[in-house]
């Protein structure tokens, strides 16, 4: 089994994705089906986006409820849902108001104008740069990916945007570097999901935390693939005892509906004031219907709870496969957001699990990425360690 590469010249879908030889036409809970009726173990969660699983039946009745009165209303005039759905995002965070967007990129994107224009504007500097750091990601709009600290996501589209500095994750000593580079922000993902699910150490974090606030660097934190329920707590920075300036979102919060949102402390807001960034659909009715249902069913549930209890069972179930196959070298991550470092191609891995039934991902050449949802269950961790174990003996035997 191999990814196709390339969409056939009678297809008007452009070729930019490598997509494996699976349609998914139905998904409910941890499972998707194609168009033969298969059923497949959903371990990808649409990368992180499902946590809930596919189609919960709590936003499908907020989105079907949303959709017999309003599906789309300006931004100049006032949507409830959204309203609710901010202050729900406040009230859970560390932030003070928030800015709602269709995606992830965006949520970045306006991370990085709200830094820029924050600098200038309030603090006066004429061309403020932004730390970002080696192996992160951040999105695929010129911004973001210029943001991002990887030259493989960068290829082909030079000139990048300027005013971005990348520093040594987990690196302390390179944190110095910030005294004599006087960014306006710094911007970082505390578990690293394209860059080979790596977390950032709690030391690290501190240390970085503290000169931020020592030297009036904005500290934005990119949770667009740790946030909402994924880490064990609504946002992942809540773990590292930290209080960032700036949250982006996205992928969880609509639970497969295009959402995304940047929230901000107070201070770091007063970069903006109307007209100076927008979006047309970003925060529409039906969007912040389904995030509203999604954060609010965490919220008022026991999911986190179940995220943290059922991924410590997941990491003891991993690490009964890592003693017994050699080529698995480690098993990282946080919470339902795992990374299991491999010896042998990753890809290969991926591949040979979707004919066991099973769907995972990679993050880079040698590390396969596990994001059940947050409401997977034992049973299904059992399941899936078996699709394993037989994805597994497969490879060993050369098949």
């Amino acid at each position: 089994m191999s990814i196709n590469n390339s969409i056939s010249l009678a297809s008007p879908v452009m070729a930019t994705y490598s997509r494996f030889p699976v349609t998914v036409v139905k998904g409910k809970g941890s499972y998707v089906w194609d168009e033969k009726g298969t059923q497949y173990l959903d371990f990808t969660s649409g990368i992180a986006t499902c946590n809930l699983g596919h189609v919960p039946d709590v936003v499908k009745e907020a989105l079907e409820e949303q959709l017999q009165n309003l599906w789309h209303c300006s931004n100049l005039y006032n949507i409830p849902n959204q309203q609710q759905l901010a202050a729900i995002l406040t009230d859970n965070s560390c932030g003070d108001q928030v800015f709602f967007c269709n995606s992830g990129a965006e949520a970045n994107e306006a991370a990085i104008k709200l830094a820029r224009r924050y600098a200038n504007k309030v603090k006066g500097k004429e061309s403020p740069e932004i730390v970002t750091f080696q192996q992160s990601f951040h999105g695929r709009t010129l911004a973001t990916l210029s943001a991002t600290g990887q030259e493989k996501i960068q290829q082909g589209f030079l000139p990048l945007v300027s005013g971005f500095n990348y520093l040594p994750f987990n690196d302390e000593e390179a944190l110095e570097l910030l005294y004599t580079l006087e960014p306006a922000a710094v911007l970082l993902e505390l578990v690293q999901g394209e860059g080979g699910v790596i977390p950032a150490n709690q030391e690290w974090v501190s240390k970085l935390a503290k000169i931020c606030q020592e030297r009036e660097i904005l500290l934005m934190v990119d949770e667009i693939q740790t946030g909402i329920g994924r880490t064990g707590t609504l946002f992942a920075y809540e773990q590292y005892g930290i209080e960032p300036d700036v949250i982006s979102i996205a992928k969880g919060l609509g639970s497969g509906f295009p959402i995304g949102a940047m929230i901000a402390k107070e201070e770091a807001a007063k970069g903006f004031d109307p007209g100076s960034h927008g979006s047309t659909f970003g925060g529409n009715p039906l969007a912040t219907a389904a995030g509203l249902a999604t954060v609010t069913h965490i919220t008022e549930s026991n999911l986190l709870n179940n995220a943290n209890e059922i991924s410590g069972y997941l990491d003891k179930k991993l690490q009964e496969l890592k003693e017994k196959y050699s080529f698995i070298k480690d098993i990282r991550g946080l919470g339902l957001l795992k990374g299991m470092v491999v010896e042998t191609n990753a890809l290969g891995i991926v591949q040979k699990a979707i004919e066991n039934h099973l769907l995972i991902l990679t993050a880079g050449p040698n590390v396969v990425r596990i994001l059940p949802p947050i409401t997977v269950t034992k049973e299904e961790i059992n399941e899936f360690i078996k699709a394993l174990e037989i994805t597994f003996q497969g490879i060993e035997k050369g098949e």
